[in-house]
């Protein structure tokens, strides 16, 4: 399918209007009253699917922003996986037949939702043009449907003992749906969570280095981050134009690569989509083949594997070990101990730091250079370090700036040699040393890895990776808290994935192999977040004409495993009772309340 069969496809919906109700009523759980319904549940609901509906007359766009808006609105509350709603969505569902998408807080768009990387500097700000991602979505007739909440600066601000993945002082803390108080992980979180439960039927993220595919797995849904220049980074809020991409979150393979097939292309405003080496999009739906396993070379790199495995990873790996065995009865040839030739952890933080610090210095700047309202008068680091050490809701200093002091401190510039030296030692860890000499050593098709170990080296590489749902943490998992011991990082049924990795512009084989593994397990399936939406399309609502949807509203109570979050939070609350230094703290208060 091109990229115009795609914009047919999402040009069909508004065909006819389903009959609406009172929305004041308090409505009850859709498990207790089940009926029958045309329509699929909004959280596994597919983009044929919404073809369908909307080819025979059974639905409207109004009516399926309508749906989502109301599902936000039921959860928002716990979860923040939305920072706002587009107040023009209802108005462009009227005017087009489209299919809808979320876009993350750093893709710019040029309407009335703030672009702000989740901090309050760049509330008001607007921006000289939109992003070309978002043009492109536009033209092919989809949504903005809000702006996902996201982890503030892109996780590039504080220690990571000092702050929270999915944390942002403009849009709070986003937390995962598996678990109470679940670290949804990466930053393009609320990207990956609003996906999962059916807030929206795709997303938009950015990954710089695991920011897509780690919370698509904590998220049970599907993340492609693409080869580096192959969607552009034009009016995305940067981190490092030499590793930073745009890519799609989808709850199935097929859902994301409809996505990727709408923002690919090359683009005047971004230099490094020049390197495509194809003038025409490619159809990356077309790569949704039942047999893309048969007959492939997959290598598992055990070595890049091995190193980051930790006394919390044996239930990934025992999962791993038995896809293993799917990927070989598919028909793949496996070929162990894929290795690669080279990882220097300490070499990869020294470089990979300074890349990172040089570009976002730079960056930031010349994004900053191109707002045509800058309320903050925020024109570059210091500027932001200034603001942000300053402003209440920012959180500083118990969320410190530890990032930017050490970026403002270095004497180079992203052009300044040492900065160079430093990339190109990454780019050839990451390919020759690393994935791309496994893969031609090996003559493979792909690498394959559990999705906590695959995406360093790709990142430092410019490689691409896909992303799928592999399985659950069991049920006597022990609770482990991130490092700021604010958020629950494994827990029993939280989701973890399994990535296939490969060459520069080989997403059409990494898309058929993920989507082969994806067909012959269906693991999305087995396990439902703890908590979820219920309103769905066969539901009725009343229309309010003129008056726009605003999140600052009264939440419905949204299904819950009740009798399992009891459980959990019951354990957990016993275990601080009985916690050596829960007790001593408490000791040591009394006594001081003595003196």
């Amino acid at each position: 399918m091109q990229l115009s069969l795609f914009t047919r496809l999402l040009y069909v919906l508004s065909v006819v209007s389903i009959a609406l109700s009172n929305p004041t009523g308090e409505r009850q759980n859709r498990l207790a009253t089940s009926k029958p319904s045309i329509f699929p549940l909004l959280d596994d609901i597919s983009i044929e699917d919404l073809h369908a509906l909307f080819s025979n007359g059974s639905l409207t766009s109004v009516n399926l922003v309508r749906a989502h808006i109301e599902r936000v609105k039921e959860v928002n509350g716990v979860l923040r996986a939305i920072g706002e709603i587009n107040p023009d969505a209802l108005d462009i569902a009227r005017a087009l037949d489209v299919e809808r998408s979320m876009g993350r807080d750093n893709i710019a768009t040029k309407d009335q939702m703030n672009n702000t990387a989740g901090s309050y500097a760049l509330v008001g700000a607007k921006v000289s043009r939109e992003s070309s991602v978002v043009t492109r979505l536009r033209a092919a007739g989809a949504i903005m449907l809000g702006k996902a909440t996201m982890g503030e600066w892109a996780q590039c601000r504080s220690r990571k003992a000092s702050s929270s993945h999915g944390w942002s002082a403009y849009g709070g803390q986003v937390n995962g749906a598996y678990y109470p108080q679940q670290d949804p992980s990466g930053s393009s979180s609320g990207s990956a969570v609003a996906v999962s439960i059916g807030l929206a039927l795709g997303s938009i993220a950015t990954e710089t280095s695991g920011s897509i595919v780690n919370p698509a797995e904590r998220s049970n849904v599907v993340g492609i981050k693409p080869t580096l220049g192959l969607t552009s980074r034009d009016m995305v809020i940067p981190i490092s134009p030499r590793q930073d991409t745009v890519g799609p979150i989808g709850r199935t393979v097929k859902d994301a690569a409809y996505i990727l097939t709408a923002i690919t292309g090359k683009d005047t405003f971004d230099n490094w989509t020049s390197s495509q080496p194809y003038e025409e999009t490619p159809d990356y739906v077309k790569s949704c083949n039942h047999m893309g396993l048969k007959g492939a070379r997959v290598g598992i790199p055990r070595n890049g594997i091995d190193f980051h495995l930790d006394d919390s990873t044996k239930p990934v790996m025992d999962a791993f070990e038995k896809a293993i065995q799917t990927v070989r009865d598919a028909g793949a040839r496996l070929i162990e101990e894929a290795n690669f030739s080279s990882y220097d952890a300490p070499a990869f933080a020294r470089n990979s730091s300074i890349v990172l610090d040089t570009d976002f210095v730079a960056g930031l700047s010349d994004y900053l250079s191109q707002l045509v309202t800058n309320p903050n008068d925020i024109h570059g680091l210091s500027d932001l370090a200034r603001f942000t050490r300053s402003h209440p809701y920012e959180q500083y200093p118990d969320r410190d700036a530890y990032v930017w002091d050490r970026q403002l401190s270095r004497n180079i510039t992203n052009s300044s040699p040492e900065s160079w030296a430093a990339f190109q030692a990454n780019v050839f860890m990451g390919g020759e040393q690393g994935v791309v000499g496994a893969l031609d050593r090996h003559k493979l098709d792909a690498l394959v890895m559990p999705t906590f170990a695959s995406f360093h080296l790709p990142a430092i590489a410019g490689l691409p990776i896909v992303s799928v749902p592999l399985g659950f943490y069991p049920a006597q998992t022990p609770l482990r808290m991130n490092l700021k011991k604010t958020m629950v990082s494994v827990a029993p049924n939280i989701p973890f994935g399994i990535s296939f990795v490969g060459r520069k512009w080989s997403e059409e084989k990494l898309i058929s192999l993920a989507y082969a593994f994806e067909q012959r397990t269906m693991v999305r399936r087995k396990m439902k977040p703890y908590i979820r939406p219920t309103f769905e399309l066969s539901d009725q609502l009343e229309p309010t004409e003129g008056t726009p949807y605003k999140l600052k509203v009264q939440y419905r109570a949204p299904v819950t495993d009740q009798p399992r979050l009891v459980q959990r939070i019951l354990q957990k609350t016993m275990s601080r009772v009985f916690s050596v230094r829960i007790w001593i703290w408490s000791v040591f208060g009394f006594a001081q309340s003595l003196l």
